[in-house]
């Protein structure tokens, strides 16, 4: 099997030859993974089975600042401790007012490129195009999320707004997204704390799902696969994301879930990708300890297809560079 003829059978929960898997690494993880192994090849030949592509990120302002603005204006302080994402510099929206702020047109020629790019780059893996901070975290990125929380009790009809006019952009992206032979959507949006979601299920489903059910029919009417990133504890909203139509849930993390419940639960209806724990495993265990339950979870999980073995978010940089080899072993060795 080919390794995108993997990952679509396990989506379809049928047991592969091999269990699908992907590897992704932070920018400090990689620089002291680099200098461990001495290869600066080496993450191109971890066999990562799945490809993706992001549109309309961040460029740095002034070059050498440490501040980088994304594509919807808001600048990103990477000079303190987060070095890959940031913190928001400033909210645009200071008040409940749309008027407050004009919203980016797409740039479709750069939608294009990142497709272009993703379908040159793919080889045999599976494709995916990636819409980071997609409803929630744009909004709270925009307005703030203390700021947003609040608005969703006392400026319902604001939240409303601001969440179409977010839909509606990143319906316009994956519209030029889609005249491309990819695969898949991936969905990044946290709605999970260690314990529960952050808004409360009622609230995630009066303004959260009815985006995110637009922009997965937009997908499944394509034929493509719908995947969703969402830290934290979201098991209350699995039920919902079944019935609009989500393919593979994005991260498992095993310091929250059971998994072999959740897989027992929900496994005919979803494919789970992650399971690694990057907060109890990696940065703290050894080496043959990470192969052990690397190889437990693919055995568990994998079992009947319906897993992409992973880390549970891109490897951050507390994790042993020969943690991350021993996973890749694992991975490799099936």
């Amino acid at each position: 099997m080919t390794r995108r003829e993997r990952v679509i059978a396990a989506i379809n929960h049928i047991q592969p030859d091999v269990c699908p898997y992907t590897v992704g690494l932070t920018r400090q993880a990689y620089e002291r993974l680099i200098d461990y192994v001495r290869d600066p090849n080496y993450v191109e030949r971890i066999g990562s089975h799945i490809t993706g592509a992001k549109y309309g990120w961040k460029a740095e302002e002034p070059p050498g600042s440490g501040y980088w603005r994304d594509h919807f204006g808001v600048v990103w302080n990477k000079n303190g401790v987060d070095k890959d994402i940031g913190v928001v510099e400033r909210y645009l929206i200071p008040e409940p007012d749309l008027s407050l702020y004009n919203f980016p047109e797409v740039d479709r020629a750069a939608v294009r490129r990142a497709c272009e790019e993703l379908i040159a780059a793919a080889g045999d893996t599976f494709t995916v195009f990636e819409i980071g901070f997609s409803t929630f975290e744009r909004a709270w990125t925009l307005r703030g999320m203390e700021n947003l929380l609040v608005d969703m009790i006392t400026e319902p009809k604001f939240v409303h707004g601001l969440l179409d006019a977010i839909c509606e952009f990143n319906l316009a992206v994956m519209d030029e997204a889609l005249k491309y032979p990819i695969d898949g959507f991936l969905f990044g949006d946290d709605w999970g704390q260690q314990r529960g979601t952050i808004m409360g299920a009622p609230h995630w489903r009066e303004f959260i799902k009815p985006r995110m059910k637009r922009v997965y029919e937009r997908a499944k009417r394509a034929g493509k696969f719908v995947m969703q990133h969402s830290c934290g504890d979201i098991y209350e909203l699995l039920p919902d994301l079944i019935e609009i139509g989500l393919d593979v849930y994005q991260t498992f993390q095993p310091e929250i879930y059971d998994v072999q419940a959740v897989k027992r639960e929900f496994g005919r209806d979803l494919a789970f990708w992650g399971g690694i724990s990057t907060q109890r495993v990696l940065p703290w265990v050894t080496p043959d300890e990470v192969k052990r339950i690397a190889r437990e979870m693919i055995r568990i999980v994998g079992a009947g297809g319906g897993y992409i073995a992973a880390p549970t978010h891109s490897i951050p940089g507390d994790v042993p560079p020969e943690n991350i080899v021993a996973l890749v072993e694992a991975f490799q060795s099936q």
